[in-house]
């Protein structure tokens, strides 16, 4: 782990240039919006260690695949998010000397991410080769207002000279994505344009087609004044820039204002795309980057009301989860249902920011609890609208009659994963997907959604959980071969628990909301099995069948689930026994010797008992988790959060905490060694999820829509002298504020909530809080 990173409430503060780690600084100090994004790089010239990131959301690239033995049903590419023109670039030159922070004297560096008002700050002073010191302050955005446009606010200012600065404000589109296979490039040229003080360059995506206008204008002023100044435009393959040359005074500081903009074809017509990112240009120029900022830190106060969480009394946790809400409201916006959330985000390359299961398993109850109803619905919705690529993706495995398998990693509904174990194994997805619609209906009360979208995704779900059982006749139950569970450290396995418990649940789920789609709009249920040809007689018993014979390995003398079957005939031993400087074990130990291990990636069968928690008792929770964690590795970033949330449930405060601490400062403090490819997006929302699940104790409990209710069991970590976060619940907004001695619900709403509060029913009228005693 690395703790050069300062600690405080709303900041994230590097004092002093770390040159070793600045690649994972980088990563930790990203900047988005929803629509566009890129790494906390410098604008000036640097050339150390560093990874040049910008991305502007749904824009992709089909990256064929790479593997060493094909086989059939294997997708074509992986699809990359891709990393965009540069638009920040301000190169700085100051006689012959190019200002660049590995070829001088750094001084007095710091760099700020101001994460309460949503823009990155640096400042420094550098001494060059010939003697002469140079003071930089650094700010900048990416608007959260105007979504697809930043800006940066750059001032130079000699120190011990007067001289002749050249200041190159450029857009640089001759870039690569690190992790291209076979070292393709992605973009081409379509056209470029340059003025007084502006260039324009548009690029298209080479396959996919798409087409992307980056613009930049520039303002300058010196000492508070604005200058008339002259500009060189300069024009290279895939680059445009401005030249400007000015008179610096010793003493005399230079502001540079960049405007920067990023449109895509998703949005604009290619036809026109220049003519719009110049109106765009203008529209933001005469805000000013004064009022811009000042709109991007009302908006972030807006989103701060209901999604802040506030610990008192430990500064690491309360900086940690900040982070990670920010990081989210960044990455996702909701605004755009065609788009999606990336493990990755805005903050690099790996994974290529394609959707995995995280998104419904991990993602959505974040977005449930803290923003309006439209951005849940908004993340189903994007599923639905790939159903047909995900029956197609089944039909490619041999699965027929409208089954459909989400993928593993998608862009736009097809498979892109490229390793056989996931592709065509890992096929948990297609449950988490389900789960998902389940978890938002019961939230929202939203049960039009089963009519309109829901209940056609479940079924064509359900089909192929159908087929891809088999009965065995040695067990007379039905059985799922050759899988991979959540645990990746383990491939290729027969009857994993929660794969074929989610699986069964999926098909109950699906017969319920039949029945549900029936009462609630018949016509509509008629016109639906006609046109996916839903024999609703035939299928139903099939489900059932398979529902009330599925196979789940146990152990009784144990009294715990079995992760597969096989699993008691490993050496079973806790992590503890791994000897010391071989973790992480997937950076030191052969894959042959991970998969023979008893060890585990992440929660697998405690996956499932997580979501499914309210149909055991404590007791087989409890065993469960006993068992299983003193053998998890926690080497998948999902997998602390599940265990913090269940140590919460089981009363086992210290493990909790530990667990919390590391999913919410993972990448603050590099704990995995992997920050530098970019952060954990996905596995931020799981820090949310364990504190306001974890040590909230939020669930909703009822059978029926209009019954559901929020249940809450909150309690503070002994370290902490107070805890608050708020929830939207159909219309109300809760706060509720934890202390060692009490709890108390503040409601916002102008209608009562009745809630159940460490088992006790509890009514808050309108505009009112209560306050219940932790002590007996």
């Amino acid at each position: 782990m690395k703790h050069y990173i300062t600690q405080d409430p709303w900041n994230i503060v590097e004092e002093g240039f770390h040159r070793d780690f600045n690649e994972i600084t980088e990563s930790v100090m990203s900047l988005g919006n929803g629509r566009l994004g890129g790494r906390g790089s410098f604008e000036e010239k640097f050339t150390g260690k560093t990874l040049q990131g910008n991305y502007v959301a749904g824009v992709y690239y089909p990256d064929k695949t790479r593997v060493g033995w094909w086989k059939n049903g294997y997708p074509e590419y992986f699809a990359k998010v891709l990393n965009a023109a540069n638009w920040i670039g301000i190169d700085i030159d100051i006689e012959y000397e190019t200002l660049d922070l590995n070829q001088c004297e750094v001084r007095d560096f710091r760099r700020v991410l101001n994460m309460q008002e949503g823009y990155l700050e640096r400042s420094f002073i550098a001494v060059l080769k010939s003697g002469k010191e140079l003071k930089v302050n650094s700010k900048r955005f990416c608007s959260i207002v105007d979504d697809e446009s930043g800006a940066i606010r750059y001032a130079v200012k000699p120190l011990n000279f007067e001289a002749k600065i050249t200041i190159t404000p450029y857009i640089d589109g001759d870039i690569r994505n690190r992790d291209a296979n076979y070292d393709e490039t992605f973009w081409d040229e379509v056209r470029k344009e340059t003025a007084y003080g502006e260039a324009y360059i548009e690029l298209r995506t080479r396959k996919t087609g798409f087409h992307v206008a980056t613009g930049m204008c520039v303002d300058i002023e010196q000492d508070g004044v604005k200058v008339d100044f002259q500009s060189q435009p300069i024009k290279y393959e895939k680059y445009v820039a401005n030249r400007i040359t000015l008179d610096c005074r010793k003493g005399q500081e230079t502001v540079i204002y960049k405007y920067g903009v990023n449109l895509s074809s998703l949005n604009y017509d290619s036809d026109t795309i220049i003519k719009d990112a110049h109106l765009y240009i203008q529209r933001i120029t005469r805000k000013g980057f004064d009022k811009m900022l000042f709109e991007q830190r009302q908006a972030w106060a807006d989103k701060w009301k209901t999604n802040d969480i506030i610990i008192e009394g430990d500064i690491a946790a309360q900086q940690g989860i900040r982070f990670n809400i920010f990081q989210l409201n960044q990455t996702y916006t909701g605004e755009d249902e065609r788009l999606n959330i990336g493990p990755k985000g805005f903050t690099g390359e790996k994974y290529g920011g394609s959707t995995y299961w995280d998104t419904e398993a991990y993602c959505l109850p974040f977005y449930l609890s803290t923003a309006d109803q439209k951005v849940a619905k908004n993340l189903l919705v994007y599923r639905y609208k790939q159903l047909g690529k995900a029956i197609e993706n089944a039909k490619k495995l041999g699965f027929r009659a409208g089954a459909a398998l989400y993928p593993m990693v998608t862009m736009n509904g097809e498979e892109c994963h490229n390793e056989w174990e996931i592709t065509f194994e890992e096929i948990h997805r297609n449950g988490a997907i389900a789960y998902a619609i389940y978890d938002y209906v019961r939230y929202t009360g939203d049960e039009r959604y089963l009519v309109d979208y829901g209940l056609e995704v479940l079924i064509a779900i359900s089909r192929f959980w159908s087929q891809r059982v088999n009965w065995s006749k040695s067990k007379e139950q039905y059985v799922m071969l050759g899988v991979t569970g959540p645990n990746e450290y383990e491939n290729n396995v027969n009857n994993n628990w929660y794969t074929n418990y989610l699986a069964a649940w999926t098909l109950r789920y699906t017969v319920e909301a039949v029945g549900k789609v029936k009462a609630l709009d018949a016509e509509k249920y008629a016109e639906l099995i006609d046109r996916i040809h839903f024999r609703e007689e035939k299928e139903l018993a099939t489900a059932r069948q398979i529902i009330d014979k599925m196979y789940l390995p146990s152990d009784e003398k144990l009294g715990v689930f079995l992760q597969q079957e096989g699993f008691l005939d490993k050496d079973l031993m806790p992590v503890s026994d791994i000897p010391k400087g071989q973790r992480p074990i997937n950076q030191h130990w052969s894959w042959d010797r991970i998969l023979r291990s008893c060890f585990i990636k992440q929660a697998d069968v405690l996956q499932g008992l997580y979501f499914f928690e309210n149909e055991f008792d404590t007791d087989t929770l409890r065993r469960n988790f006993e068992f299983y964690e003193p053998m998890t590795v926690h080497e998948s970033s999902l997998s602390p959060c599940v265990h913090s949330i269940q140590a919460s449930k089981l009363g086992m405060k210290e493990k909790a905490y530990e667990m919390y601490l590391r999913t919410a400062r993972l990448d603050l403090d590099d704990y995995n060694n992997d920050t530098e490819d970019g952060c954990h997006i996905t596995s931020m929302a799981g820090t949310w999820l364990a504190v306001v699940k974890g040590f909230g104790g939020l669930r909703i409990e009822g059978e029926n829509g209009a019954d559901h209710r929020v249940v809450l069991n909150p309690f503070c970590p002994d370290n902490w002298q107070s805890l608050a976060f708020k929830i939207r619940f159909r219309g109300a907004l809760l706060q509720v504020t934890a202390t060692q001695q009490d709890v108390t619900v503040q409601n916002f709403s102008e209608q009562p909530v009745t809630i159940k509060l460490h088992s006790k029913e509890v009514t808050i009228k309108a505009e009112s809080q209560k306050t219940v005693s932790l002590k007996a």
